[in-house]
């Protein structure tokens, strides 16, 4: 047993929870929880502590690999929750290239590009929202917050796991991509059209920009079009996981309607 955080392995997920450049160095994130560690793919799974409780109780979880034990404590503060559940993996980054995040041949592309988005909750949230509609992939710019962020992982509940992502150094890759394939381009912005009046139906991508400034002026203006989702009282916008989330659901409605 593991009682000391002096332990190499200690330090080094001391590492990986603090610093994304450590994160890109090994290649490795943080996973925490029972239920975020039954979503990972076991080819990802690179290495599991947990503490004597949690070994004691959940044996069957580990046919294939033996954990570390660690104390109560250790596991206390290499976790990043108030209370810990007593299991914390590292796991293998996955890398995609852009076609990935094309989806299927029977499927048509429903893309999430991201501008600065800096608050770990939203992205996580943007993630999990998008999986639940059927997007085939996520686009950010370098400035977005790391989604491997331990807040980031916990918030997309797996889906971090399942959906296709990529950052791109420059928003012109991204213009470039869509165009390239085709992708009909939505700016979320306060003066565009009401999204509802929008067709989704073929291959489409949302622009979302940052929590507290909106789209760059350069992006609003890349887009195909300005969309809006109208409001209410004196509210001007809408939280950034919020207007993701009900731009992708009203392309899944949409789509699901069929025709053209």
């Amino acid at each position: 047993m593991i009682t000391t955080n002096q332990n190499k392995q200690i330090k080094q997920i001391l590492k990986l929870k603090k610093n994304a450049r450590e994160r890109r160095k090994q290649k490795l994130f943080i996973v925490e929880g029972i239920r975020m560690f039954e979503e990972i793919p076991k080819e990802r799974l690179f290495k599991v502590f947990v503490t004597e409780e949690f070994w004691e109780t959940h044996r069957d979880l580990f046919a294939e690999q033996e954990p570390e034990v660690v104390s109560a404590q250790i596991m206390k503060e290499i976790s990043d929750t108030m209370t810990p559940q007593g299991v914390i993996a590292l796991v293998k980054m996955q890398e995609y290239q852009m076609e990935d995040l094309l989806g299927t041949k029977d499927k048509k592309p429903l893309l999430v590009v991201l501008e600065n988005i800096q608050d770990p909750g939203n992205l996580g949230t943007i993630l999990r929202t998008g999986e639940g509609a059927g997007i085939t992939g996520v686009i950010m710019t370098k400035d977005t917050v790391d989604i491997y962020n331990p807040k980031v992982i916990r918030s997309t509940m797996g889906s971090v796991f399942r959906v296709p992502f990529i950052y791109i150094e420059q928003a012109e890759e991204a213009i470039d991509f869509l165009k390239k394939n085709q992708i009909a381009t939505y700016a979320a912005h306060l003066d565009g059209t009401n999204y509802t009046k929008e067709n989704f139906k073929s291959a489409a991508a949302f622009f979302i920009g940052n929590e507290g400034n909106g789209l760059s002026r350069y992006m609003s203006k890349a887009a195909d079009k300005m969309i809006k989702i109208p409001m209410c009282g004196k509210v001007e916008s809408l939280n950034a996981a919020m207007a993701s989330g009900l731009l992708v659901y009203e392309a899944r409605r949409q789509r699901e309607e069929g025709g053209e």
